[in-house]
């Protein structure tokens, strides 16, 4: 029987070492006393904090506390001031800054001058003040100076006693706070490899200084002998062992052996496979953020784990071909519940597939929510459908994403917002959601020719209906890496076709169907361009419509989109691409190469 917290929600928590950034808040004036300063302190310092309320009351890191903004003790209408401001952000971790001013300042002295920090500034649209030509002005003298910022001016014209933010300029602020607290995130943490590489799949051949320059991480890696190790020498919370056995046998169903026949495992084999993958799951998660329990066991070193945002596990072969594979480790930890709880999804990537785990990681960051990865596994156009099954698709194909059992639960789709499928923030996943995603899961025994050494892989099908953003980062020599976005929908073709689909491809793997947003153009002509340009064998998906997010993200870490289908209107990018010419996709290239990795 599961222990009675085993589906409550956690508290949020930070369980990496390092504070959580900050907003900056910057209210900048026109530094002119006797009369002009005087007469907008009250007006600024006011627009000040509705946009640190703004921020603050819609937006949570992903360990579910809510983002914290700091505010400049004065506004800042010279060199001084700025430099008091600067000052205090120093002192409060603050990594990402909104300028906000009703009025003309003086650019080039008021203006952030932190290299290293995410920046957009807000005009205010009135007609008594300038404000709109201080956001040209600094604006341009953040291009002069390379450093990047983001223009934020409403599009209609507001009296100056109006208070209010309106909808545009709101979603321009919250796309830049949730985007720049993401890559803030990253900065100071570790990627850890689990072993190297599997199979010769070049994702897993990690690239230390792509993640030092882009994003200021640290890449660890551990042989995968150390779970050999820990095994042996118990160095594992023995308590937590006993929970998670006793969870597992009350939620986890073992499908019946659908690959191996005779050949299969015995049951007392299985047992055994279950307690060691019970183990590789605690395991696995304390070498990505430690375990006090540890120290107190004697293992002092072991308890401080890697201060990992992100991990992936190789798996194959070389483990495979003889210890359980990683796929209930993976799954478990991707999820959002475990024997502890309803708590912060990890990140961990099969097969050690490091770039697909950035894409992953990306999209956890943008939206507290689980990150599904799959292989792109096969289109299926309608023609192809009704010749293998007789049946008249509805949508115009569709892409199986499919994988080794190692995604995560939420993707069952059995949570829910506003009544339909849905993969939530932890925060907001009610226990009879989570056990409603282990009861659509199954467990198959997996097949001994492909894992030898056993294992359990996770089945089920996504539920249809529901908004998903696929993404990826390749790394392309002499280029450096891009990111590919493809937003579309999950589908559900009637199970008995399912079923007919998925018996072709593997039935002992979760399916999750993707239809993408066509636009009629370049990769989204079709269904089959999109397939055709997906630049590797694995994509990240994530809940909702969040490519304008991602993209947004990937112009503060000078990252390149290969490939998109966000509507232009909801683009969000530093004023300063503007000047790379008027295509815009072009221009994100050539201005992501002008200023360079962040940290290099």
């Amino acid at each position: 029987m599961s222990t009675p917290d085993a589906f409550k929600v956690t508290s949020p928590v930070n369980r990496l070492h390092g504070e959580m950034p900050r907003i900056g808040i910057r209210p900048t004036i026109d530094g002119r006393r006797r009369g002009v300063r005087e007469s907008l302190e009250v007006q600024t310092m006011n627009m000040a904090k509705a946009a640190a309320e703004l921020i603050s009351s819609n937006l949570r890191y992903p360990n579910g506390m809510p983002v914290e903004c700091v505010i400049a003790d004065q506004t800042i209408g010279g060199a001084a001031e700025a430099a008091m401001c600067a000052e205090k952000f120093k002192n409060s971790n603050v990594m990402v800054t909104l300028t906000v001013t009703p009025c003309w300042c003086y650019g080039s002295e008021t203006m952030d001058m932190d290299p290293l920090t995410q920046k957009a500034v807000w005009g205010f649209n009135g007609t008594e003040r300038p404000g709109a030509v201080y956001l040209a002005a600094v604006l341009a003298a953040h291009a002069q100076k390379g450093l990047p910022a983001f223009g934020i001016y409403g599009h209609d014209v507001q009296d100056a006693a109006d208070t209010t933010i309106p909808a545009d300029v709101s979603e321009k602020i919250l796309r830049f706070a949730r985007a720049g607290i993401a890559a803030a995130t990253l900065r100071g943490k570790s990627y850890l490899s689990m072993g190297s590489v599997a199979m010769g799949i070049a994702g897993s051949i990690v690239d230390p200084e792509f993640f030092e320059d882009y994003f200021n991480m640290r890449c660890i890696s551990v042989d995968m002998s150390e779970f050999i190790r820990r095994v042996n020498e118990n160095i594992y919370d023995p308590e937590e062992f006993e929970r998670a056995m006793a969870w597992i046998k009350a939620n986890c169903k073992q499908y019946e052996d659908i690959y191996n026949g005779k050949d299969g495992k015995t049951p007392e084999q299985q047992q055994a496979i279950w307690e060691y993958v019970a183990k590789m799951v605690i395991i696995a998660r304390d070498l990505m953020i430690g375990n006090p329990k540890l120290a107190e066991l004697g293992f002092g070193e072991e308890a401080l784990g890697h201060n990992a945002i992100a991990a992936g596990f190789q798996g194959q072969r070389q483990w495979t071909d003889h210890m359980p594979n990683g796929d209930f480790m993976e799954t478990i930890l991707n999820s959002s519940f475990d024997w502890n709880g309803i708590r912060e999804a990890f990140v961990v990537a099969t097969e050690n597939d490091a770039l697909n785990g950035l894409a992953m990681l990306f999209g956890h960051l943008l939206t507290g929510t689980a990150s599904g990865f799959s292989d792109v596994r096969t289109y299926w156009s309608p023609e192809a459908v009704k010749k293998a099954t007789g049946f008249d698709l509805d949508v115009p194909g569709m892409i199986h994403l499919i994988n080794s059992g190692a995604t995560t639960m939420d993707a069952t789709g059995r949570q829910s917002a506003d009544g339909k499928p849905a993969m939530k923030p932890f925060w907001e996943i009610s226990a009879d959601e989570a056990k409603a995603c282990l009861d659509a899961t199954s467990w198959v025994p997996a097949n001994l020719g492909y894992f030898r050494g056993g294992g359990f892989s996770s089945r089920f099908l996504t539920r249809g209906g529901m908004p998903v953003t696929m993404s990826r980062i390749n790394l392309v020599k002499g280029l450096g890496p891009v990111l590919q976005i493809a937003e579309g929908y999950t589908y559900e073709p009637p199970k008995e076709i399912h079923d007919q689909l998925d018996k072709r491809t593997d039935p002992g793997w979760p399916t999750t169907w993707f239809v993408p947003n066509l636009t009629g153009e370049g990769a989204f002509k079709d269904v089959y361009s999109v397939m055709a340009n997906w630049g590797a064998n694995h994509g990240a998906f994530n809940y909702g419509h969040i490519g304008a997010d991602l993209i947004t993200m990937a112009a503060m870490l000078r990252i390149p989109v290969c490939m998109h289908n966000v509507p232009e209107d909801q683009i969000f990018r530093p004023n300063a691409w503007a000047a790379f010419g008027m295509d815009k996709e072009g221009a994100d290239y050539r201005a992501c190469a002008n200023f360079g990795p962040l940290y290099r």
